[in-house]
């Protein structure tokens, strides 16, 4: 498939993917855990916050992304548990308000979206250090940044920027 858009629809979809896939994966994520002190529960949080917002956007049938971006954030926001929760329900509002005003994207779009996501992550964190989910999601969106063009189907999209997050994660 060459997508060149990304809708409220697809959105929603990817989103719902990405929660099974946490959901099925989060004791992984769990062990992966080390900073600041291996407490075992990066991932149950992660979880249970994308669970949240998955709930608020369930039932939405929406086309407009930017609409499904402020309903899924604003369910992670209220239901973040712990660090990991907080900074991936940040990451969401960022990339929400990234996409402040449109009712699709292109991957330049996408591109601006995860960096706002990022940008606010950073924010959110009092004191942020290098090495963790904010570095990753820094270097992906990046590299995003300066690849993305108006000719990058979503799919090359994703894929660039999960090759370059798993060289960061390295």
């Amino acid at each position: 498939m060459n997508i060149m858009k990304i809708d409220g629809q697809l959105f929603k979809a990817l989103v719902l993917k990405g929660a099974e896939n946490l959901k099925v994966n989060y004791q992984y994520v769990d062990s992966l855990n080390v900073f600041p002190v291996p407490d075992g529960d990066t991932g149950t949080n992660m979880r249970m916050t994308i669970e949240n917002g998955v709930n608020e956007i369930a039932s939405v049938d929406e086309k407009n992304i930017y609409e499904i971006a402020r309903k899924l954030s604003r369910g992670m926001l209220m239901g973040a548990r712990g660090n990991s929760g907080v900074i991936l329900s940040q990451l969401f509002r960022g990339m929400s308000k990234g996409l402040e005003g449109m009712s699709s994207v292109n991957a330049i779009g996408l591109a601006k979206a995860f960096d706002s996501g990022v940008k606010q992550a950073y924010k959110a964190v009092m004191t942020p250090v290098e090495g963790t989910i904010l570095t990753v999601a820094r270097e992906a969106s990046e590299k995003m940044s300066l690849i993305a063009n108006s000719k990058m189907t979503i799919e090359e999209f994703f894929d660039e920027y999960i090759q370059e997050a798993k060289l960061s994660l390295q």
